[in-house]
C-alpha cells in the first residue's frame, strides 16, 4: 500500500531539487499542490505510466500551468518518465519547461499558463468525454489569484450549463498571488458561495495540505459523477507548504531565486532531518 505522506516528501524533495537547481521557480505554488498531486496520481486517478494515452483515462489540466515543477516531479515519482530529467527543468532542449506543455512532457494533457485559459481547456476535455462516453474524469486545478480571470468564470457557467458532471475541480486557495494577499488586491471571497451560484457542487477542504482530508474530498466529489453538476472543491492550502523560510516569504515566494545550498537544507526540513 501507497504511503502517501512519504510520497509527499519524494514530490516535495524533487520540486526543491529541480528549482534548486534551476535557481528560480514558481516554488510557493508548486509546494501548495503536493497532497492534492499525490493523492490524485497514486490513488485516484485511472491511469497508466506505461501507456500515458490510454484510451478512457482520466485527465488532469494544471490551469495554474506555472506549478508545471509540481505536476512533473509527481509525474516522474509515478513512472512517466526518469527523475533524473527533472534536473533539465527549464533549460535549452528540455522536455519539462517551466509551464505545462502537452507537446513537450509525457503525462501532461493539456498546456496551460496563460491563467485562466487551461480551466476553458478542462471544460472542453470534459465535453469531448461525455460526447465520446469514454468514462473518463477529468480534473482541473485553478488558483485563488486566477480566480480572479473572468474566464474562470465563464467556463464555470458553461460547465453547469452542459451539466458537466464528469469534472472535478479544484482551487489552490493559498490565500496569496504574485503581488500581494488575494484579499488585498481583489477579493475573490465567499468562494464557495460563488461556485455554488455558478450551479456546482461545492466540496470545501478546511487543511488542503492533509492528505487525508484531501483524499475524502476526492472520494466525495466522486460520488457526485453522473449527478448532473461539476464539483468544485475548495483547498486552502499554505503556499510554500513544508519549507518553513518559504511560506514565511509570503506573497514573495510565488517566484524566487534559490540556491542549491537552500534546496539541500530544505529538503533535510522535509525529511525530518533538522
Amino acid at each position: 500500500m501507497t504511503d502517501i505522506k512519504e510520497v509527499c516528501k519524494d514530490i516535495r524533495c524533487d520540486i526543491m531539487t529541480s528549482i534548486g537547481h534551476l535557481g528560480v521557480g514558481h516554488i510557493g505554488g508548486c509546494l501548495s499542490l503536493v497532497e492534492l498531486l499525490a493523492v490524485l496520481y497514486f490513488e485516484e486517478m485511472n491511469i497508466d505510466p506505461a501507456d500515458p494515452k490510454m484510451p478512457g483515462r482520466d485527465r488532469l489540466v494544471c490551469s495554474k500551468g506555472h506549478a508545471g515543477p509540481a505536476v512533473y516531479a509527481t509525474l516522474a515519482n509515478r513512472g512517466y518518465f526518469p527523475r533524473e530529467e527533472l534536473l533539465t527543468l527549464n533549460q535549452g532542449g528540455t522536455h519539462l519547461p517551466s509551464h505545462c506543455d502537452m507537446n513537450l512532457t509525457t503525462g501532461i494533457d493539456m498546456t496551460t499558463g496563460s491563467l485562466g485559459q487551461g480551466f476553458s481547456c478542462a471544460v472542453g476535455v470534459a465535453l469531448g468525454s461525455k460526447l465520446e462516453q469514454d468514462g473518463a474524469t477529468i480534473y482541473a486545478i485553478i488558483g485563488d489569484g486566477e480566480s480572479q480571470e473572468g474566464q474562470i468564470w465563464e467556463a464555470a457557467m458553461f460547465a453547469a450549463a452542459k451539466k458537466l458532471d464528469n469534472l472535478i475541480a479544484f482551487t489552490d486557495y493559498n490565500k496569496l498571488q504574485i503581488d500581494d494577499e488575494v484579499a488585498k488586491v481583489n477579493d475573490i471571497a465567499p468562494l464557495d458561495d460563488k461556485w455554488a451560484a455558478f450551479g456546482w457542487n461545492v466540496i470545501d477542504v478546511e487543511d488542503g495540505n492533509d492528505a487525508e482530508q484531501v483524499r475524502a474530498a476526492v472520494q466525495h466529489a466522486k460520488l457526485g459523477l453522473g449527478g448532473g453538476k461539476p464539483t468544485m472543491v475548495i483547498l486552502n492550502t499554505k503556499k510554500g507548504c513544508g519549507v518553513k523560510w518559504i511560506e514565511d516569504l509570503g506573497a514573495a515566494n510565488h517566484n524566487t531565486k534559490i540556491s542549491e545550498e537552500q534546496a539541500r537544507a530544505a529538503i533535510a526540513e522535509i525529511r525530518g532531518e533538522v
